[in-house]
């Protein structure tokens, strides 16, 4: 007997702009019509998204969803081309698609290099690394018209000298690195810009491994070449280079981004900012509701039914690639209340977001994260406490591409240096 195919979900399919934008109008459009959506994606390839709160939940902890690629109806059946600007999410080799066991052996090999107590030592260098980077704020504020493009010379930097510190990636190759990672989670690349991009951060990564081979050091790199479990495991060459890429754009967009919503968020609600300053709300506080209100990640791609899956009400056929709506479940009303597009440090709960994942895929870096936010943050605003947008928030150009969420620039006015030393 022939098991039917699930009926199709009664809802037109959303057409994901490969343009990206701010979600959230969109999301609440999505949402009105419930918590799980059915898109199309780049390439007309037919998707899905979850975005109400409890369902992605749910869904992200779900026994039978699965990451790895094999699980890909589409991709399985070569109806995927070779220059898909999604394609490198489904098919880099690493700890984000990987299940089971083989997920348990990478992340296992990756945690011993990437411990909590490795984060907090790390926690002297931040504080370094953000001070020299406001003393060029700083700079740039004085020799000008007084607007620093924060986002360059702040927001970026930051994440993306820790993570290559922690990495052991020579400073020769930070710029290219950015560059390349923009490219890749970018959703509007070309099928050769892709291709390319993907090429050259693969050779260049190489190049990385092969020099902490040869010259080990105190960095994760290093580690990660050298961990074994007790069975004599090991990453092998492609697993590595796809940890190296997971965690050097992982490491650095994301933070990027947070930073950079944070900023925005405080800019724009005096009344938050104020509550901090008074000593009635703290730098936790603004980096978790930020994590809420305005996710660094819009939809991440992507898991796998295993199974014909009802989610939310709808049915999600065995194969489906689906977005993870982490900026839509952090303003589901169902989950967060009706003011849940209000930016409120007070907000009961306000650490229950989704926006560092759930379940066995929990973000490895968000330790790290945290740490490089709350140090930017209250340094930042300490040192520079009249610092607000140079143009309304409105007039910012939105991120490139619908994984991320924030903005490419953030012109500021620092105001009077507090702080100078």
């Amino acid at each position: 007997m022939t098991t039917p195919s699930p009926a199709p979900s009664a809802r037109p399919p959303h057409r994901i702009d490969p343009a990206g934008g701010c979600p959230h109008a969109l999301n609440a459009r999505l949402l009105a019509g419930g918590a799980v959506a059915p898109v199309v994606l780049p390439g007309e390839v037919p998707g899905m998204v979850v975005l109400g709160h409890e369902a992605l939940k749910e869904f992200l902890g779900h026994p039978d969803v699965a990451k790895d690629a094999r699980h890909f109806a589409a991709l399985a059946e070569d109806r995927i081309p070779a220059g898909w600007p999604l394609r490198t999410f489904a098919t880099v080799r690493g700890m984000t698609t990987a299940d089971g066991d083989d997920h348990r052996r990478l992340r296992s090999l990756v945690s011993r290099a990437f411990t909590a107590r490795r984060v907090e030592e790390l926690r002297p260098r931040v504080e370094q690394l953000t001070d020299e980077l406001l003393d060029g704020v700083a700079r740039h504020a004085a020799g000008g018209d007084g607007v620093v493009e924060l986002r360059k010379h702040f927001a970026l930097p930051l994440p993306m000298r820790v993570i290559c510190e922690l990495f052991g990636v020579d400073e020769e190759f930070r710029g290219r690195l950015h560059h390349l990672s923009s490219q890749v989670v970018s959703t509007r690349t070309s099928p050769e810009e892709a291709l390319a991009a993907n090429k050259e951060m693969v050779t260049l990564l190489a190049q990385v491994a092969a020099a902490r081979a040869a010259s080990p050091g105190d960095d994760l790199t290093s580690a990660l070449i050298a961990a074994r479990e007790a069975d004599g495991d090991r990453l092998d060459q492609e697993e590595l280079i796809g940890t190296l890429i997971l965690f050097v754009i992982a490491g650095h967009e994301t933070t990027l981004n947070l930073i950079t919503n944070a900023v925005r968020a405080l800019c724009a609600h005096r009344d938050q900012l104020a509550l901090v300053t008074a000593g009635r709300a703290t730098w936790s506080d603004v980096v978790e509701e930020t994590l809420r209100w305005d996710s660094p990640v819009s939809y991440f791609p992507f898991r796998y039914p295993t199974r014909d899956l009802t989610v939310g009400g709808t049915v999600i056929p065995r194969g489906t690639p689906v977005l993870a709506g982490y900026s839509g479940a952090g303003r589901d009303p169902a989950a967060h209340g009706p003011d849940a597009g209000r930016f409120d440090l007070t907000r009961p709960a306000r650490g229950r977001h989704l926006s560092l994942g759930h379940g066995a895929h929990y973000c490895l870096g968000a330790p790290l994260a945290r740490l490089e936010a709350t140090t930017a943050l209250e340094r930042l605003f300490t040192r520079f406490p009249d610092l607000d947008l140079a143009v309304p928030d409105e007039e910012l150009p939105a991120h490139t591409g619908f994984v991320g969420n924030s903005v490419r620039e953030l012109p500021v006015r620092p105001g009077q240096d507090v702080g100078h030393r």
